[in-house]
């Protein structure tokens, strides 16, 4: 595998060992689901690689039934079990429904949440420039479930009782209160329908506080995608009502502060570390749960990260035409006047905090053109680890190790399954880094007789917009595309995440088998004779 020094040092490979491990094991695991819920689904409806827009489908959803509820609810000590049982009895089919639905998309948020987060750290995606969205996203936890948790108490259930009541003993060992808190539940007589307003008040407030996090959470990503396919928010939907129907949230008994309760039925995706507060103490449960908080918090720098060098701009090759802002996954460019008294009113500037050296820009750059025959091959915007220049050296070196009648060159994602091919391959931080120019200038010179484009898994791209972009590139739907002498049948695109290695294989076989006999000289001659002009006109 041929591959420009310093390409492969992108920090992404600096891990202890067992979080290696650890990774790649979670990694299978969620390559296994995807593979089959792409089959099941299709790949654009594919819920794992949308588990963010899920989450914040989900949270809109228990906001409508929760406002719904809210309607029906009244505060106070007899009055909210009371309003609660009137929705779930006489009102069932409208107001019981909604507070099923309030209840199963507040418990599969946490699952959503929970396995975004497994999923991003299985893909290596928290370290670097990323560590913003992951650190900001461990408070949302924290917020999720004090939302849920207060939700509990509104229904002044058994359950409910028992919450207050462990909640209570785990607020009191910090000396924030005036009295302690437990003493509330102690005998109805302590409890007043004034608390019951609190409450309401946090279980509005901490999710105003939630969405705030959300929104600050995905602050440094461009174009994230806050809402799932229609059709995906449809089958949530569907599901949904299927399990209200099914099996209707129900209260456990109202509460009653005379006797502790004997047996509850918690809801073990909210409640399932409340057992261990009797087991292990408070002070216990509360280290372990600020001791997995910062754990996670500091998980984007254990340990110290080395950055690959961030993309460099070339101010004399750049006229500031906004390609590469358009197409940065991570809004690490931006254009700024120009300062050199060129006649372009912009150039480009990269924001070294934010690039994770994926080179996504120099693809898009449209001085990115390495057909041309000047030795000096220089971009607008370029990668110093793995600079354009190398990059035609590198696959002028590879094509030179194809062997056969059906030579064929490999043009992969470091992260996906022709990452690890040998012979004839030439790896990018990502195949968008590529510029359909090189692919044009592989086959009008004859280095191959046809390129595979090898990506990673259409769902889990790592950096995001690699796999769309290349694709809009090659069907002409953005800029730079691929142009329209290059002959089709001559490139595949392949899709496959590392652990497909054999798929990818026999894709790359059944291409090799399809490609007819290489192209005469007479055409490209006149693709080279094309070429010449060109220069001339540069």
């Amino acid at each position: 595998m041929t591959m420009a020094a310093g390409a492969d040092e992108t920090g992404r490979r600096n891990d202890w060992p067992p979080l290696r491990g650890l990774k790649a094991g979670l990694r299978r695991v969620f390559d296994i689901l995807e593979r089959g819920a792409e089959r099941l689904f299709s790949p654009a409806l594919n819920p794992l690689a949308q588990l963010g827009a899920i989450s914040f489908f989900l949270f809109w959803v228990v906001a409508v039934s929760g406002i719904y509820l809210f309607i029906f609810f009244d505060t106070g000590i007899v009055d909210a079990y009371s309003s609660v049982e009137w929705i779930s009895g006489p009102h069932w089919y409208h107001a019981g429904v909604m507070r099923s639905f309030h209840r199963y998309a507040s418990d599969l948020m946490v699952v959503s949440v929970a396995t975004h987060l497994l999923r991003e750290f299985s893909l290596d995606r928290y370290r670097g420039t990323r560590w913003f969205s992951w650190f900001t996203g461990i408070p949302l936890v924290w917020f999720l479930y004090i939302s849920g948790l207060t939700g509990y108490w509104l229904v002044w259930d058994m359950l409910a009782q028992y919450v207050a009541v462990v909640s209570a003993k785990l607020l009191d060992v910090f000396p924030i209160f005036g009295e302690p808190l437990a003493r509330n539940f102690l005998t109805p007589e302590h409890l007043s329908s004034r608390f019951f307003s609190l409450l309401v008040f946090l279980h509005i407030a901490v999710p105003l506080l939630l969405l705030l996090g959300m929104w600050i959470h995905i602050q440094r990503i461009s174009r994230p995608k806050v809402n799932p396919p229609r059709l995906l928010a449809a089958l949530i939907l569907t599901a949904l009502l299927a399990v209200a129907l099914w099996k209707p949230a129900l209260s456990q008994g109202p509460a009653d502060l005379t006797r502790v309760p004997a047996q509850v039925g918690l809801d073990w995706l909210f409640l399932p570390l409340y057992p261990l507060a009797d087991e292990w103490g408070e002070w216990s449960l509360w280290g372990l749960l600020v001791g997995v908080s910062v754990m996670l918090a500091a998980m984007p720098w254990l340990p110290p990260f080395r950055r690959a060098p961030a993309a460099a701009v070339d101010l004399p090759n750049c006229n500031g035409c906004n390609r590469c802002v358009e197409d940065c996954p991570y809004e690490a460019i931006r254009l700024v006047p120009r300062t050199d008294g060129e006649p372009f009113p912009h150039q480009a500037e990269v924001d070294a905090d934010l690039c994770v050296s994926c080179g996504i820009c120099m693809g898009a750059c449209p001085s990115s053109t390495p057909f041309r025959r000047v030795q000096d091959l220089r971009s607008g915007i370029d990668l110093p680890g793995q600079p354009l220049a190398e990059v035609r050296e590198s696959v002028i070196a590879a094509s030179a190790e194809l062997k056969g009648e059906r030579r064929v060159l490999v043009l992969a994602c470091e992260h996906g399954a022709g990452g690890g091919d040998v012979g004839g391959v030439v790896a990018f931080p990502c195949v968008a880094m590529v510029p359909p120019s090189l692919i044009d200038f592989v086959l009008s010179k004859g280095l191959a007789d046809g390129v595979v484009v090898a990506g990673c898994s259409e769902s889990a791209c790592f950096n995001r917009l690699g796999v769309e972009w290349t694709k809009q590139r090659f069907a002409g739907a953005r800029d730079p595309y691929l142009r329209k002498r290059v002959p089709r049948e001559r490139l595949a695109t392949i899709w496959a995440s590392p652990f497909e290695a054999g798929r990818y294989q026999a894709e790359k076989a059944a291409f090799a088998a399809r490609l007819g006999t290489p192209a005469d000289a007479a055409p490209r001659q006149a693709a080279e004779e094309g070429d010449a002009r060109l220069e001339k006109q540069a």
